[in-house]
């Protein structure tokens, strides 16, 4: 499995919150469609709101994504990629939403990029043909990882442990 870049994890966790969040509890979708209509108009207009999440939040329900392992090796890097590699991978459902992303690439190629990656992540449960590259299955990949460090470091600070046992036996002089 190709490794998904930490960052690109963390901004896709943050992108079901921010859709959550912006949902509510009940869901109310027309609130929701309005708030994603409006920011969809703000970077067609060239706004420059330079934030990944906003932007992927912006366009994830207008993306489709036609190269699903291209779009999982680009999400290796955060910082070094290829911005127009990836928007060859990546069409619209609206034009509004095409020339939103039209110029948000244009402005800032590397913004339209990450923020495509994130949205990709966030929306295809699976991005490989054999392997399980769902947000699940990378977010218990990352808390396994993690695990696996805090273990290591609870064996450092622990390996010493022969003074917790009585050496003498059970007598009692």
């Amino acid at each position: 499995m190709k490794k998904i870049h930490q960052e690109f994890l963390y901004q896709t966790r943050e992108l079901g919150l921010q859709i959550s969040d912006t949902l509510g509890e009940p869901p109310d979708r027309k609130r929701y469609a309005r708030v994603i209509e409006s920011l969809i108009g703000e970077y067609a207009k060239g706004t420059g709101i330079d934030d990944v999440n906003m932007l992927s939040f912006t366009l994830a329900d207008h993306l489709v994504f036609g190269d699903e392992d291209g779009l999982i090796a680009e999400a290796a890097e955060y910082d070094d990629g290829d911005a127009a590699k990836v928007m060859k991978m990546v069409s619209t459902t609206t034009t509004t939403a095409g020339n939103a992303l039209a110029t948000v690439f244009a402005n800032d190629p590397e913004l339209a990029r990450k923020a495509v990656i994130t949205a990709f992540l966030f929306k295809k449960a699976k991005g490989g043909k054999e392997e399980d590259n769902s947000l699940d299955a990378l977010l218990e990949e990352e808390d396994k990882q993690n695990n696996a460090d805090e273990d290591e470091d609870d064996m450092l600070h622990g390996e010493n442990i022969e003074h917790l046992f009585d050496t003498r036996g059970e007598t009692n002089d």
